[in-house]
């Protein structure tokens, strides 16, 4: 069965909710396992996280949340956590996150196979734990050996599964699972599409990223810069094609970075059939 699952951020305000729950609504029928909602910074949106899990959840739609732990104190995180176990939640995305800018260095910032530890020391209760993988390696990472490494200590630490940072090339993600297995990696590895429909987007979230552009999708994208419904259509087709390798090469699923928009994941899921006959 394929697994599918959609991210989004927190909205700013009421209405913003509002909007997000309408367009979660919209890709239901794609029949999601779930619905993520991403944590900024040091929990620099811990609330609006928090409120727009609610509001999804309220709408009988499975929003789960990202976690990071950032400056907090091991308490702080385990009562959040709590909050979120009272709402039904069973499942997070557990990652290092970022201290907020202007916190110094005087707070360590701690990774993910840590939280993912607490988690698993301090909570008497099933749930499945995501962390972030790498096909086209951590920025930060001194190689890919290394980051590999990384990621097998967070499974060693209780993670249950992968979501991958987007790329568009299928073969960095079959290498990357290979290499995963290899070290004994055995949990799903969920690839991460990144729908094509905003020039400035796209490139600014890659480079911060560490995402390669393959250069005949930089050069068509050059060449139909400011066609919007081109730059769609292009954008359809080929992270369409992305995702059927992807499934036909045997990845469990899909896991799509919506930027709480409907049309562009939508546009790829209907090219490829989703959901799939046999979901």
């Amino acid at each position: 069965m394929t697994q599918i699952s959609f991210e989004f951020f927190p909205p700013q305000t009421p209405r913003g909710r509002a909007n997000l729950v309408r367009t979660a609504k919209v890709l239901a029928r794609f029949q999601p396992t779930f619905y993520s909602v991403t944590y900024g910074a040091g929990g620099s949106t811990r609330e609006r996280t928090f409120d727009a899990v609610v509001a999804l959840r309220e709408s009988g739609i499975n929003a789960i949340p990202h976690l990071s732990w950032g400056g907090d104190k091991e308490d702080a995180v385990v009562a959040l956590l709590g909050d979120y176990l009272a709402l039904g939640v069973d499942r997070v995305v557990a990652l290092r996150g970022d201290l907020p800018s202007g916190a110094g260095t005087s707070r360590q910032l701690r990774h993910a196979d840590s939280l993912v530890r607490l988690i698993r020391s301090r909570i008497d209760a099933p749930l499945d734990i995501e962390v972030a993988a790498y096909p086209e390696v951590h920025p930060e990472a001194p190689s890919a050996s290394a980051d590999i490494d990384f990621l097998k200590g967070k499974i060693d630490a209780g993670a249950t599964g992968c979501i991958t940072q987007y790329f568009y090339n299928a073969e960095a993600y079959f290498h990357f699972r290979d290499r995963c297995g290899g070290a004994g990696i055995g949990v799903p590895i969920m690839p991460g599409i990144m729908p094509i429909s905003n020039y400035e987007t796209l490139v600014r979230f890659s480079a911060k990223a560490g995402v390669d552009i393959p250069r005949w999708i930089q050069r068509r994208i050059d060449e139909i810069h400011g066609d919007n419904e081109a730059l769609r259509a292009f954008g359809a087709d080929v992270v369409a094609r992305l995702c059927q390798r992807l499934l036909d090469g045997g990845a469990p699923g899909l896991h799509f970075y919506t930027l709480n928009k409907a049309p562009p994941t939508e546009a790829v899921a209907e090219k490829i059939g989703l959901p799939s006959p046999s979901g």
